[in-house]
C-alpha cells in the first residue's frame, strides 16, 4: 500500500537555494527535496526533545526552590517559638522596678537594647544588615 503524502510549495531566496544545493552535494542527498524533508524532520524532533529537557530542568529547579522555601519557613517558625518562649520567661521572672528607680532602669534598658541591636547587626550581612540598620535607626 502506498504511503499518502502531501505537497508543500516553498519560496526561498536564491542564496538559500544555493546553500541547500551545496549541502545536497556535500552530504550525499539525492535532491534538494530530500534534504529539506530531512532538515524539517530533524528540526521538529530536536525541538520536542529540547523542550522536554528544558521542562524537566525547570521542574527540578522549581522543586528545589520549593524545598528550600519550606526549610526556611520551618526555621523561621522555630525561631519565632524560641523568641516567644524567651519573652514569656523574661516577663514572668523579672520583677518590675519600683516607681522611684523606673526612669533609670528604662534608660539602662534602652542602652542595653541599642547595644544588642548593634551587635546583632554587625553579625548579619547583605539585606539582613540593611534591615537591622533600619531597626536601629528607628529606635533612636
Amino acid at each position: 500500500m502506498k504511503k499518502q503524502t502531501s505537497r508543500l510549495g516553498l519560496r526561498i531566496s536564491e542564496k538559500l537555494y544555493q546553500d541547500i544545493s551545496e549541502a545536497v552535494k556535500n552530504r550525499g542527498y539525492a535532491n534538494p527535496c530530500s534534504f529539506v524533508r530531512t532538515a524539517v524532520e530533524n528540526e521538529l524532533s530536536d525541538r520536542h526533545g529540547a523542550l522536554l529537557g528544558v521542562e524537566e530542568r525547570m521542574a527540578a529547579t522549581i522543586e528545589q526552590v520549593r524545598r528550600e522555601i519550606f526549610r526556611v519557613a520551618r526555621g523561621q517558625q522555630a525561631l519565632f517559638a524560641f523568641v516567644d518562649s524567651l519573652a514569656k520567661v523574661l516577663l514572668t521572672c523579672l520583677p518590675e522596678p519600683s516607681g522611684d528607680v523606673m526612669n533609670a532602669a528604662v534608660a539602662r534598658a534602652r542602652n542595653r537594647h541599642y547595644r544588642l541591636l548593634k551587635s546583632a547587626g554587625q553579625a548579619m550581612v547583605g539585606d539582613s544588615q540593611a534591615a537591622m540598620d533600619d531597626l536601629v535607626r528607628s529606635g533612636e
